[in-house]
């Protein structure tokens, strides 16, 4: 019987050898390791956000032998292998003192070492199961440890024993415990942490108190004397609680989700990015900065994104205030909002790449009835005036809406729905959709849409999406250029967007949006105040910021010179802090594209003044758009005079659709009326059967209802009349 069993016991051995001698490396090892965590990298290599990727476990870096703490060292061994020096992967020893033991049913120490537990975590075949390890899995580990001893050196064999062993719950290796539980690297921790990460190796999921007792008695033989173990239950009780390492800690969240959705998770648990470190952490502090300056005006959120005009590569992308907003979850670089006057500059550029208007052109900003099927459409500007005839320069630059409007209205909706779309903006809805108020930015876009779209007005209208080759470092070769914008336009439209003297009648001449360097920037701002941009190109450098609230919710009194505005001024200063930015050249000629031409303009008389309409200047010009002289027709002003004490505006029969991007409070409709050969300051407007001002013009704060307004001289007779209609909400 006794040969039958030597017999088989060799025939077990000989069925466990060969997949023991198949161990891996330690350098194997240490290479498969994969941390559950992700970490991004700047493009300097400064780690800028650990995200986890991986939900199964919680594993951290390697940690190499050096990095762990003496006192952890000192405690696993004793815990686990006090002969751990001294045998040669298992511990004849423990074994005949356990078989002894069982034999005498006995409780004794394990006889399994710290090599054999190595055996069962590199190569799974050596793994207890549910019902414990087989007699070919005990013998079979037992080999392994040998093979494992004979391979490897001791340090390396208990440096990854520490980096792979399960210790409680999700927490697997020496890195993850000690910062979740302790919230500190593995090198520091002290006599009594790791006691309690020793004790965690051989009960991992015991109870609490049970824990704390052994940790007692553990800390007792280490230490050689009596510890006050009521202090250490509580302390041992308190870490088993502890959740001192995050999922996600760092400066670009929502960059590092976005970047690693792309690219996948990297093999190797960290991946280059295109960021820059000091341009991600200086937008961050300029937009937490500024938003708790504008405390009390009820804004709480911001997006700030920087993009490298050449190349596209994304150097910042700040998603959200962080510990400022109660949505800091939400991604404002790709939440879709509407972007107000900042889709202005891709219209005007529409325009004068269809030689339909020149940046020379004469354009009225007066109060305007545009007919729609719901009624008249009849924008107006947020200052509530109107300054007549102004140049297309002063129009796009002082940002003025009833130009806009106009402007629109010769390209066409449809026309500059496909424009916006082939600039990267795809638009829910169509152009007939949004109607006219798609000149004042009714659509949704994307801040990450809106800036790349800027980038191509930085490049000549050459336009590229925002890839994973412009999120991270060596992936890929950058997309194909595709011209969307007139290379002559999009210097035009710059040109217009850097001059601090056309930006001036809405902005002043010491506005923030004025830099030191040459820059081309637009403000805009959302109905009712609920969204305020700023997006701007440099020299090297295209800037977006977006500021709001998360939820929707309107502002108070903030805008975009006033909101998002400081914010673009501080990133560009600091990215040029020690970088020039230089005004471009325009476009060379081609034989498909000839150059653009400088001509001298000068403008005739307003009518009114008899002053000149604009300053004579120098412009630009599309090849066959040039004149010298822009001016009214001479009968542009006396086309009214053959109206005798009649109302001009608005005409009999007139429906007024309030603007719903405009708050209501800043709607003005304006009455117009002419007497020729009489004092048009004896003119009396009654509305609805009451008297409500004297003169030639006045503009009324709508009202929704039918109404009608006379005309009416100093003597009450009655000189004209007109009923009309408004519509939509009024204001409380």
């Amino acid at each position: 019987m006794a040969r039958v069993r030597t017999l088989a016991c060799c025939g077990v051995l000989l069925a466990a050898a060969p997949a023991a001698w198949a161990l891996p490396s330690y350098d194997e090892v240490r290479a498969a390791h994969r941390p559950s965590e992700t970490l991004v990298l700047s493009r300097e290599g400064e780690v800028l956000q650990r995200l986890r990727t991986d939900a199964s476990v919680r594993r951290g870096e390697w940690v190499a032998l050096a990095d762990v703490s003496t006192a952890l060292r000192t405690a696993l061994v004793l815990s686990e292998d006090q002969r751990f020096y001294e045998h040669s992967g298992v511990d004849w020893a423990a074994v005949s003192s356990a078989a002894w033991g069982r034999l005498w049913h006995q409780r004794t120490r394990g006889a399994s070492t710290i090599t054999m537990q190595l055996a069962g975590l590199v190569d799974g075949d050596w793994q207890r199961g549910p019902g414990g390890r087989t007699l070919v899995q005990k013998l079979g580990q037992s080999v392994a440890a040998q093979v494992l001893d004979r391979r490897w050196r001791k340090d390396q064999i208990l440096e990854a024993y520490l980096n792979l062993v399960p210790f409680r719950g999700e927490l697997v290796g020496i890195d993850a415990l000690s910062r979740t539980l302790f919230g500190k690297a593995a090198h520091g921790l002290d006599a009594r942490e790791a006691a309690v990460a020793a004790v965690l190796v051989r009960a991992p999921n015991a109870a609490p108190a049970r824990v704390a007792q052994r940790t007692c008695a553990l800390l007792e033989q280490l230490q050689k004397q009596r510890v006050d173990c009521e202090a250490l239950a509580l302390f041992t009780e308190s870490s088993l609680q502890q959740r001192q390492w995050p999922a996600a800690d760092g400066v670009a969240p929502h960059f590092a989700r976005r970047v690693l959705a792309e690219t996948g998770a990297p093999a190797n648990g960290s991946l280059r990015s295109t960021l820059s470190g000091p341009v991600q952490r200086q937008a961050m502090r300029s937009l937490q900065q500024h938003l708790r300056e504008l405390q009390g005006r009820n804004v709480e959120d911001g997006a700030v994104l920087v993009l490298d005009n050449a190349t596209g590569e994304v150097l910042a992308w700040v998603g959200s205030s962080g510990a400022l907003s109660q949505a800091r979850e939400v991604d404002g670089v790709v939440a879709l909002r509407q972007p107000g006057s900042t889709l202005k500059p891709f219209l005007y550029a529409q325009a004068l790449a269809e030689k339909r208007l020149t940046a020379a052109s004469l354009i009225e900003d007066s109060s305007a009835h545009i007919p729609t099927p719901g009624g008249l459409y009849i924008p107006q500007n947020y200052d509530r005036r109107f300054k007549g005839w102004v140049t297309v320069r002063t129009a796009l630059a002082a940002s003025l809406n009833v130009p806009a409007v106009r402007t629109l209205a010769m390209v066409s909706p449809d026309a500059f729905f496909e424009q916006l779309r082939a600039l990267g903006m795809p638009l829910r809805e169509s152009g007939g959709y949004y109607g006219y108020s798609l000149a004042l930015g009714s659509a949704e876009v994307q801040l990450l849409q809106l800036t790349n779209a800027y980038r191509a007005l930085a490049n000549g209208g050459c336009w590229r999406p925002v890839a994973a080759a412009q999120l991270a470092a060596a992936a890929g070769p950058a997309p194909a250029c595709r011209n969307a914008l007139d290379a002559r336009a999009a210097f035009i439209v710059g040109d217009i967007l850097s001059d601090g003297n056309a930006r001036a009648p809405t902005f002043g001449t010491d506005s923030v949006l004025a830099t030191r360097f040459w820059t081309a920037v637009k403000t805009g701002t959302s109905k009712d105040m609920r969204d305020n941009w700023a997006v701007g190109w440099s020299q090297h450098y295209t800037v977006g910021v977006w500021v709001g609230n998360a939820g929707g919710a309107a502002m108070h009194g903030v805008s975009g010179s006033s909101g998002a505005a400081p914010i673009w001024a501080d990133v560009m200063a600091q990215l040029h802090a020690q970088r020039a930015s230089r005004a471009p050249r325009p476009p060379a000629a081609t034989p498909q594209r000839p150059a653009l031409l400088r001509a001298e303009v000068r403008y005739g008389p307003d009518p009114a003044t008899r002053e000149p309409l604009a300053a004579a200047r120098s412009e630009w010009f599309l090849p066959g758009t040039q004149q010298a002289l822009f001016a009214l027709e001479s009968n542009a002003a006396t086309a009214a005079s053959a109206a005798q004490g009649r109302i001009l505006r608005p005409v009999a029969g007139t429906i007024i659709a309030l603007d719903p991007d405009i708050p209501p409070d800043r709607q003005r409709l304006q009455f117009a009326a002419q007497r020729p050969g009489g004092d048009a300051r004896a003119l009396r407007w009654w509305l609805d059967g009451k008297e409500v001002a004297r003169g030639a013009h006045w503009a009324w704060l709508p009202w929704p209802g039918r109404h009608r307004m006379e005309l009416r001289d100093a003597r009450g007779a009655v000189l004209d009349s007109v009923g009309f209609e408004v519509r939509g909400a009024g204001v409380r």
